[in-house]
């Protein structure tokens, strides 16, 4: 949590008009952070703290918020968003998580959804993380980072229904171990 206070703390930094802000949003209670998300002409750190402080403290108020965020082209951001988005809570998280894991033309900002699917350990975890896998298995595949993440969610998730696909990882030398790993947890 600190590492991102701190971040967004230097984002807004860099804009003195916003000080104060960043202090009351700190300070605010959960109706002033609900508000924020939908106030006019706040910046994106703004909003990424607002939403954030609500996720943690469980208001679903914050879910359509972080899920933008969780589908940001800013790693952090997409850290910050998965991290509330696994305390908050809300039965639709791993549905829009695994929506934005499978969307082939996301693949490069999905390793923070894919994870997030891995932690939910939702009935939409494993299939989502099959299918992303199976796309990311094809030679030459940019996505290797995303690819690992899901043969590690799927080695966490110990779902049988991995096997297939994680046989064919073993074949990718970047995937190798990690899905020779996944086969054991499985029992093979």
């Amino acid at each position: 949590m600190n590492d991102v206070l701190e971040r967004l703390r230097a984002e807004a930094a860099q804009a003195p008009e916003y000080e104060a802000e960043y202090a009351a949003l700190l300070a605010a209670d959960g109706d002033a952070l609900a508000a924020s998300l939908t106030s006019a002409g706040l910046p994106l750190w703004a909003r990424e703290l607002a939403a954030y402080r609500l996720g943690l403290a469980g208001d679903r108020r914050a879910f359509e918020s972080l899920v933008l965020l969780l589908n940001h082209r800013d790693p952090p951001r997409c850290e910050a968003a998965a991290q509330a988005l696994a305390v908050l809570g809300d039965p639709r998280t791993a549905r829009a998580a695994a929506a934005l894991a499978t969307n082939e033309l996301r693949t490069a900002y999905a390793l923070h959804p894919v994870r997030l699917l891995a932690a939910l350990r939702a009935p939409e975890s494993a299939p989502a993380l099959i299918r992303t896998l199976s796309r990311l298995l094809a030679p030459h595949d940019p996505y290797w980072r995303v690819a690992l993440a899901c043969v590690e969610g799927l080695g966490a998730l110990a779902d049988e229904r991995a096997r297939e696909v994680l046989t064919r990882a073993q074949s990718h030398p970047r995937l190798a171990v990690a899905a020779t790993a996944a086969l054991r947890g499985l029992g093979a």
